[in-house]
């Protein structure tokens, strides 16, 4: 479960058995879990986060997008 960003008290991170789905990332803090696809970025589901948690993650999303499609990329070939 690679993390590819810890911002704002919150983990940006991936499953390796994921790697058969769309390019997404998953999000954990505060208490809650969210997964975030990439192309186009999208909220998939989300649990114990208020609204402005929501903004703030996609914004992170939003402005570390390339690193976190790069990250997926390199995992994805190295399992492959």
């Amino acid at each position: 479960m690679p993390t590819v960003l810890r911002k704002y008290g919150l983990r940006f991170h991936f499953y390796g058995f994921d790697m058969g789905e769309p390019r997404h990332i998953h999000v954990a803090g505060h208490g809650g879990t969210a997964k975030i696809w990439l192309e186009p970025i999208e909220l998939v589901e989300a649990k114990g986060f208020n609204a402005g948690d929501l903004k703030r993650i996609m914004e992170v999303v939003t402005d570390h997008h390339g690193q976190f499609v790069e990250a997926w990329d390199e995992f994805s070939k190295s399992v492959s």
